[in-house]
């Protein structure tokens, strides 16, 4: 089993082009190229599930085209896909913002979904899903240190009760390192894929460690790598995965 995480930035790119005619001008452009691209080294390396951080569900920058649909329907996925700032949020009503979200895609089928929501934070969707041979909760956490540490606690409430292979990803935006995660780490018995803790942003000369695949025991990991893509700020994650041989 394949899994992407990526975080594509709405599709919107790197470079000086990014930031002409004014710094982080690519927000306001046409994303459509950039994310061609990204599309393109999708089909490359072939992953049974992605998890998309920054997706843009439909706004001007993609000719009102959701991306993650896109993606699902020229490569054959299932997918679930939302708005990452809550139906309450005020910044939901913003144009543009409202369209900024996160998705998940799959070749298995999906047996059930929710979307969760933090409590504290900006950014604060949960997305769960779950398959056939795995669950899965993707999230792009808070950029604020506090707002972070309450949504890993909310998040540990959440996967506790999950039985089974359990995989949780995302842009954690730890600004501080990764010891803050120790705690998270400690009371859920997840485990990093990126044992080594290689960084995958910003993706030109990667220097922090922010997107994380965490698993818990009853997979292992048999691949793990970070390509050299530079087609948003941050590098994807790439992992194989296969479940553990209990003993007979």
């Amino acid at each position: 089993m394949r899994f992407l995480l990526y975080n594509i930035r709405y599709g919107a790119g790197v470079g000086a082009h990014f930031h002409l005619p004014v710094p982080y001008a690519g927000y306001l452009k046409r994303s459509t190229r950039n994310f061609d691209r990204i599309v393109s080294f999708i089909r490359e390396v072939e992953p049974d599930i992605i998890g998309l951080v920054e997706v843009d569900n439909g706004s001007f920058r993609t000719e009102r085209l959701c991306q993650a649909e896109e993606i699902a329907r020229t490569l054959h996925y299932h997918h679930l896909v939302e708005t990452k700032y809550g139906t309450d949020s005020v910044v939901s009503k913003v144009p543009l913002l409202r369209q900024q979200g996160n998705a998940l895609l799959t070749r298995q089928p999906i047996v059930s979904y929710h979307y969760h929501y933090f409590e504290q934070g900006v950014k604060r969707l949960i997305i769960e899903a779950r398959l056939e041979d795995v669950s899965i909760f993707l999230v792009h956490l808070s950029l604020t240190y506090r707002k972070r540490q309450y949504q890993l606690e909310q998040l540990y409430h959440l996967i506790k009760g999950v039985d089974g292979p359990l995989i949780v990803a995302g842009d954690f935006n730890v600004l501080w390192g990764d010891r803050e995660l120790e705690l998270f780490l400690a009371a859920t018995g997840l485990i990093s894929a990126n044992n080594e803790g290689a960084p995958s942003h910003p993706s030109r000369a990667p220097r922090r460690q922010l997107d994380f695949i965490l698993h818990s025991r009853e997979l292992v990991v048999t691949d793990f790598r970070i390509p050299s893509v530079t087609l948003s700020d941050h590098a994807p994650l790439l992992c194989d995965f296969q479940p553990v041989q209990k003993a007979a």
